[in-house]
């Protein structure tokens, strides 16, 4: 086999993989959601909670460098970012992670979902966060409420006012009392004697 023959050969082992010790295999990504899952996003006051994830190889370990888009819906229930964008474009730092930009919900209440797309070294995945827009959300993850309930705090209410309109009746009451004067006891006539100069007697009327 001449040299012309053999370098032919080598070229095309190496445009099919054939060498594959000189090559490293590729990454298999993986996309971990650290923040943002389930978030709910207060519309009247246009907060939303911050979503990171974080791009991992088939071990687990955090891929730093790869590239990551965020995709928000086009329309109905979401929002935009800074400039009224829907689409950010950032890469995963020392970490692995990439932290989304601010998000602005729009005026619209329902579940929405957030694209995320990661690529590195020829390899890409995607997956997709579930978000919602509320009224009366608070931004955050849904968390459950310990304080008391409205029916409760009517009962209360009530009892206290109940208690408060007793004391005051009882003071009336006892202010009434207090300006009466106390009944008298009527007496019957006197019934001692009176005694008089020179022995003379005056006894009660008959």
């Amino acid at each position: 086999m001449g040299l012309k023959t053999a370098l032919s050969v080598a070229a095309v082992v190496l445009a099919a993989g054939g060498v594959r010790g000189a090559q490293e295999p590729p990454v298999r990504l993986s996309i971990v959601v650290t923040e943002g899952e389930g978030a709910i996003n207060n519309i009247k006051q246009r907060t939303a909670r911050e979503t990171i994830v974080q791009v991992q190889d088939e071990n687990h370990r955090p891929i730093a460098g790869a590239a990551v888009i965020f995709l928000l819906p086009g329309d109905g229930p979401g929002g935009t970012f800074a400039g009224g964008t829907t689409t950010a474009a950032l890469q995963t730092d020392a970490n692995g992670q990439a932290v989304m930009p601010r998000l602005m919900p729009n005026q619209l209440e329902g579940k929405f979902q957030i694209r995320v797309t990661a690529s590195y070294q020829g390899q890409q995945t995607s997956i997709s966060i579930n978000q919602a827009n509320e009224a009366g959300a608070g931004g955050t993850s849904k968390t459950p409420h310990h304080g008391l309930s409205g029916v409760a705090i009517g009962i209360i209410v009530g009892v206290v006012a109940a208690g408060a309109v007793g004391a005051a009746l009882a003071l009336r009451g006892g202010s009434s009392n207090n300006n009466q004067t106390p009944p008298t006891t009527p007496t019957g006539p006197p019934t001692g004697t009176i005694t008089l100069g020179s022995g003379a007697t005056v006894g009660p009327p008959h």
